[in-house]
Order: C-alpha cells, then structure tokens, then sequence
C-alpha cells in the first residue's frame, strides 16, 4: 500500500502579514442546550467541588513527548495538564447552571495559562490545550473585554504558528502521521473558537490534505502502517474526529469529506476500518512490528497498551466523539465506556 505526500499549499505567507481580523458573531460552540446539560452535572461537580480552592499551576513549557515517566518535566507536565481538564469541566459546570464562582474559577485558570505558558509548536505535549480552546470558546463572551482581547490575540498567534511551521515542513513522517493530526485539531479548533474565516480556511486546507496523505482508500492510516498498532489508529482519527466537530459549528461536514482517491475519516473508510477491532470482532497483538524505536522502549519499561492484544476499551472516547457525527456509532461507544466523557454529555463537542 502507498501512502501519497499531500504538500501543504502556502498558506502561512497570506496569514503572518494580516492584521488581526475583527471577530463576526460568534455561533455556539456546544450543539447542547444548557438544560439538558444539567442534568449531567452530578457527573463533574464531585470532582470539581475538591478543587474549589486549588490554584492553577501554569508551566512556562510542557514536555511529555518522546519521554517516560519521572525523565525530564515528564511528571511535572502531566500534573500541571490537569489544570486544563478541570478548567474545561468548570467552564462546563458554569455553562450548565451551576453558578458565576465556576465562572470566576475559570478566568483565574485560563488566563494564568495565557500569561505563563508559552507554545512550543510540539502537537504532542501540546494537544492536551484542546481543553483550554474549549474553555474560550464556552466562557469567551464573558471575559471582560481586555482579557478576551489578549485571549484571541494569544490563540491567533499561535494557530498562525502552527501553519508558518506546516507551511516550512520537512519529509519527517511527523507531518503526516498522527502528529500532523494533531496539528490540524489545534488550528481547526482555535479558528473555530475565534470564529476567524481565514484561519478556518486554511484549517479547511490542512485536514484535506492530512485525510489524503495518511488515510488509504481502504480506510487504513499510516499510523498502522509505522506502528502496528491500533493505540496509534485511535490517536490518530481522534483529533480529526475532534476537528471535524469543531467544523460541524460553522455548517460543515468534514467528517465525511471524501478526497479523489475515495480516503475519508467516515464510517466508510477510516472508521470502518477500526469498527472491528473496537468491536472485538478482531483482535490485534499491539506493536509486534513497529518500525519507532520508542515503542520496543516503552513496551520494556511496563508502560501499559504498548504490548499484547489491542483493549477495544482504548477507542470509547473516539468512539463517543464520532457518534456525534454518526449516531449509528453510540451503542458501540456506549459499550465501551458506559459513561461519556462530560465534553459530549454536557457539551456535544
């Protein structure tokens, strides 16, 4: 099987000498409505209530990639990337009824982040901040004007970052394979989140081209291909799924994009792929034949998931995301993770 390299157009010239674009009304970002949303409270406010008086413990830098536990920042970055989970549910919490001190907590979090960490342009210690998107995009609106202002113009400079290095890239296979994915979720997700028309184009462009460059017509990525490993399929489809739900906000579907070749990340192709496996109608031994390094590593060092048979249970949350795309997907989901994670219970997102 071939895998075609997709040249990424030159989009980051037109970006990096615009000015930054005045913002048109913002359309929702979470398809549910507040009220039904409440109803799933009970599921993060437990957890929520234990942090009340937690203060965030932003890092300047985050580093997880390429490392194992206790090397380097990797505990430190871990622990500090909870600040973004409980960020997002607090955010979630408040867009769901449960009062302004949730909406307080949330300010104090997002922009302690926004002043302390600077990007590294890094998908993969990086694509955790899809949770801090998340929070801007629910409580945005209701951040005073100043701090909205320094918010947007944060998330801009760093999507447009992030396409100025797409636009330079070099033959690694990291701008193809997961990571790559992992990229266009970031940019799909702050265009959205700012609502800026020429960003989301260019975010338009880059999923295009990654559907084309590393799913084959029959629905297999390159992710298999290198790894040998269905953990690799799964992280990579989530972000795209992810990006294709950010997309659906502003009317389109990119889930069911379909490029010249007949690669797509519908259930037809991508995700049909995976069905089996998810289902447990196959089974998979994880990793036999990687052709990465740090995968035998990781595997001798204990690290869970990368030996043995392949746990369905590993796909449950794309398999939630992709069921808000394709319906047909929510007993499967359900099966695997009987509870949603609160993202698509309170927001749909």
């Amino acid at each position: 099987m071939s895998f075609r390299r997709v040249a990424t157009i030159g989009l980051a010239a037109s970006l990096c000498t615009c000015g930054f674009p005045k913002a048109r009304a913002e359309t929702p970002w979470c398809p549910v409505p507040p009220s039904p949303a409440a109803a799933a409270l009970p599921s993060i406010l437990h957890s929520l209530d234990a942090a009340r008086e937690r203060p965030p413990a932003p890092l300047s830098r985050l580093h997880t990639e390429g490392t194992l536990p206790h090397q380097g920042i990797y505990d430190e970055s871990i622990a500090a990337k909870r600040d973004l989970l409980l960020m997002r549910d607090a955010a979630l919490a408040w867009r769901a009824g449960a009062g302004n001190e949730w909406l307080d907590f949330v300010r104090r979090y997002l922009m302690a982040w926004v002043a302390t960490y600077r990007p590294s342009f890094n998908p993969i210690d990086e694509t955790g901040f899809d949770a801090l998107i998340d929070t801007y995009a629910i409580i945005g609106r209701s951040l005073p004007p100043d701090k909205r202002a320094r918010v947007r113009e944060y998330l801009h400079a760093w999507a447009t970052g992030y396409i100025e290095a797409i636009g330079h890239h070099n033959t690694q296979p990291t701008w193809t394979n997961n990571w790559q994915s992992h990229r266009v979720k970031l940019v799909t997700m702050m265009a959205v989140a700012l609502d800026d028309t020429l960003l989301f184009d260019a975010a338009r462009t880059l999923f295009r081209a990654q559907i084309a460059a590393n799913i084959a017509p029959d629905g297999e990525t390159l992710d298999f291909r290198e790894r040998d490993a269905l953990h690799y399929v799964v992280y990579d489809l989530q972000p795209m799924v992810q990006a294709a739900l950010a997309a659906r906000t502003r009317g389109e579907d990119w889930y069911r994009w379909t490029a010249d070749d007949g690669a797509s990340l519908a259930n037809a192709k991508a995700m049909a792929w995976l069905l089996p496996y998810a289902s447990g109608e196959k089974t998979h031994e994880e990793f036999v034949r990687s052709t990465v390094r740090f995968d035998a590593i990781r595997a001798q060092a204990g690290l869970k998931g990368y030996s043995g048979p392949f746990d369905p249970r590993g796909a449950g949350t794309l398999l939630w995301l992709a069921s808000e795309l394709d319906p047909s997907l929510h007993p499967l989901a359900e099966r695997l993770m009987p509870r949603p994670p609160p993202v698509v219970i309170l927001c749909g997102q």
